[in-house]
């Protein structure tokens, strides 16, 4: 049994709120007021791009420090490691298991998933649309949440088994690893899932 795509109806989902609509050259969203587009233009050139930079940046987010401070006057830095690694000393393996997820796993693993999802649009084979939209969706999740383990661990390193600090601020890690995450939501932000249906009707 064939199916009719919505674009053969004339309608177009807004990429800004989701809202099916209809769609002629040059309209907007009614709910949202944004600009309709049957599909984001070169959606899949944009998204390898913002990955690769994500790539790049995930090097030093992970090895330069994310803070410095003065501990009784003298100047110390932490990594992301460095900072789990007291984590796990100070006998608080819970949250530290939690950095190292939302800090290292989380990332790579988001990076690799939008990797795979573009690597599949670019081959001839045909795709598996279920299962790569839940995956899509499930990267567009955790990407609001991504930003919260750099409190977290900003704020570990600062206050467990530090005494008496005079001064605390960020360090270029936590730069780059803010960068990291920015790049990998534009990334998933200007894949147009929509792709996938145009593959499948091939």
């Amino acid at each position: 049994m064939s199916q009719t795509s919505a674009r053969e109806l004339g309608l177009c989902r807004c990429h800004t709120c989701g809202l099916l609509a209809r769609y002629q050259a040059g309209s907007v969203c009614p709910r949202c007021h944004s600009r309709l587009q049957v599909r984001i233009p070169h959606s899949l050139a944009w998204s390898w791009g913002l990955l690769a930079l994500a790539s790049f940046m995930l090097l030093p987010a992970n090895l330069l420090p994310i803070t410095h401070f003065y501990n009784k006057g003298l100047l110390q830095s932490d990594t992301i490691f460095s900072g789990i690694m007291m984590l796990y000393r100070s006998k608080m393996s819970g949250i530290a298991t939690i950095v190292l997820t939302a800090s290292i796993i989380v990332p790579v693993g988001k990076i690799l998933g939008l990797g795979w999802i573009c690597w599949q649009l670019q081959r001839s084979k045909p795709v598996r649309r279920k299962r790569q939209l839940i995956m899509y969706r499930i990267i567009d999740f955790i990407g609001r949440w991504s930003m919260l383990d750099l409190f977290v661990i900003s704020l570990m390193v600062a206050l467990v088994d530090r005494g008496v600090l005079l001064n605390v601020r960020a360090g270029p890690g936590a730069t780059a690893f803010a960068g990291v995450v920015v790049l990998t939501m534009m990334s998933a932000r200007m894949l147009d899932t929509r792709l996938l249906w145009d593959k499948a009707a091939r």
